[in-house]
């Protein structure tokens, strides 16, 4: 088809657009933004199992702590399944 992109180039871009984009994701549910950055593909390799399973759990994931920290994890174009916030580092997309 002309003038479709593959989902996973999409998923790789390094834009302050995507690093957005997988923030919100992550507002929807923990672990979304994460898996966004991976590139979907399939859920059990490639989606943080803790951040989205615990996500469920009312005022520690969704809304909550879990929430938060994959928001902050997926705009930085992290893709760990951490459960406590990382150390400084320089965002792919270069935006501070």
């Amino acid at each position: 088809m002309i003038g479709s992109v593959p989902l996973r180039e999409v998923a790789h871009a390094d834009s302050h657009g995507d690093a957005r984009k997988a923030a919100w994701l992550s507002v929807a549910h923990p672990g979304l933004g994460e898996y966004y950055n991976a590139g979907w593909g399939p859920f059990f390799d490639r989606c943080p199992q803790k951040k989205f399973w615990l996500g469920l759990i009312p005022f520690y994931g969704w809304p909550g702590y879990l929430q938060i920290l994959s928001a902050i994890d997926a705009y930085h174009g992290r893709t760990s399944d951490n459960l406590r916030p990382v150390g400084d580092e320089t965002p792919r997309h270069g935006h501070r």
